[in-house]
């Protein structure tokens, strides 16, 4: 948070009561007196703030280029590559729900990832990896990265603490052979599309054992999670030992399919990396997108409680569907079973995406997806529509079919994101497009 627009009064407590983040998204970081006596913040459409002296201009820009005290954080507004109203008070709003040390905001959250793994990662370095990850994700980590000479070791979502000690070594086997070091671990659970979750309490367990256990979490290898599926309502991995959630915030934090932005929620001396390598390279959420998604937040839990809800009861009338070959929801993991252990221990709620396996394989799928009448057929999710898609042929169609195979993203897997419609006719829209299959 800048001085220059620290606000007066921030209320998180009431007497010995702390305020719910659900409350506080209504004015959190935000002064009205500051505007004009504006409710809301207003959109600062601007590409350059006015200094009051030389000198601020000087310090401002020895915070920006990190000479001060290596953050790359500015004691006021400079330009808004760097940082601006709207930006800063979507930051402190996000990092809120996980009781974070800071966040930053990005225009997408691939770039928001792609940006952390430039911060961290060096020539000869490995990066540790859960599977299967979003594409994309994917691609960045195990592709563009290795023009660039760094390597990966890899493992399933669900592996036990004894898979995640010997992936450790592995890594660290493989850093010491390069001359380089385990950069990072990231995660991604629920995994997209597969819904399979990362014992995330394991993996900061194995960590610690590989790695040791120091005072500053910086020189370890951070430990960096995509919590877009279930966060930050149903769950919060920076509890479990994670150093950073990342975010697609195009998801269900936008949550009305309008716009494209991303976030990085955690330790500060983590993002104070990442902070450096944002400030040259730009790649931070603009003005309007920042204020749109300060409306959503407003918002957030009432939409995703709905659609959980609704997904609760869509996949009840799916799973027991005699055209259903398995419903890949969590609040369905069987008692006992490791992954229902995981679910009970970090998660708070089911969510509202899930994977759908038809009887069949491509065709019926196909058949499925252009028969929907409610549902859109479309990518992405955790928007107020409820929206499907064929990840298989369309999201993660560049994973060679091997590793799809291998991952269980198979021709007849569905992805299904429940909105906030009444879920008597979402219920009615699937059992008519199962007719067609």
């Amino acid at each position: 948070m800048s001085h220059s627009r620290r606000p007066k009064d921030v209320v998180t407590h009431i007497g010995h009561h702390k305020l719910d983040p659900a409350t506080m998204m209504m004015g959190y970081g935000f002064d009205p007196a500051l505007s004009e006596g504006s409710l809301k913040a207003p959109i600062f459409l601007t590409s350059t703030f006015v200094f009051d002296t030389a000198a601020d201009g000087k310090r401002f820009f020895e915070g920006i280029t990190g000479r001060s005290d290596g953050s790359g954080r500015a004691e006021g507004l400079v330009y808004s590559r760097f940082n601006g109203p709207n930006q800063e008070i979507l930051e402190d709003r996000l990092a809120i729900w996980e009781d974070a040390e800071a966040a930053l905001s990005f225009s997408s959250g691939m770039t928001a990832i792609t940006t952390l793994v430039l911060a961290l990662a060096n020539q000869n370095d490995v990066i540790v990896h859960s599977g299967p990850l979003y594409a994309a994700t994917e691609s960045v980590i195990d592709k563009i990265m290795a023009r660039f000479g760094v390597s990966y070791v890899d493992f399933p979502a669900g592996a036990s603490r004894e898979e995640l000690d010997a992936v450790m070594d592995r890594a660290k086997a493989q850093a010491a052979e390069r001359g380089g070091k385990v950069a990072m671990i990231y995660l991604e659970s629920p995994a997209n599309p597969t819904n399979a979750l990362v014992d995330v309490e394991a993996v900061h367990a194995a960590r610690a054992a590989a790695f040791g256990v120091k005072s500053d979490g910086a020189e370890l290898p951070p430990i960096a999670i995509d919590n877009t599926f279930l966060g930050p309502l149903w769950a919060k991995p920076l509890k479990q030992g994670a150093d950073i959630s990342v975010y697609s915030l195009t998801k269900y934090v936008g949550g009305h399919s309008d716009l494209v932005a991303g976030a990085l929620v955690g330790s500060k001396a983590v993002l104070d990396k990442v902070r450096l390598i944002r400030n040259p390279m730009g790649g931070i959420c603009d003005p309007n997108t920042a204020w749109m998604l300060m409306r959503s937040l407003e918002t957030l839990e009432l939409r995703m409680t709905r659609a959980g809800e609704n997904a609760e009861k869509v996949c009840a009338f799916l799973r027991d569907h005699p055209k259903v070959e398995s419903v890949g929801y969590l609040g369905f993991l069987p008692e006992g079973s490791a992954q229902r252990d995981i679910y009970e221990r970090h998660c708070s709620g089911a969510g509202s995406t899930f994977s759908l396996y038809l009887k069949g394989g491509e065709r019926e799928a196909f058949a499925f997806l252009d028969a929907l009448k409610i549902a859109k057929l479309a990518v992405s999710l955790g928007g107020t529509e409820t929206l499907a898609s064929a990840p298989a042929a369309m999201t993660h169609l560049s994973v060679p079919e091997e590793r799809r195979a291998a991952l269980g993203i198979s021709d007849n897997l569905v992805r299904i994101s429940i909105g906030v419609e009444k879920a008597e006719d979402l219920i009615a829209d699937f059992a008519n497009a199962l007719e067609a299959v």
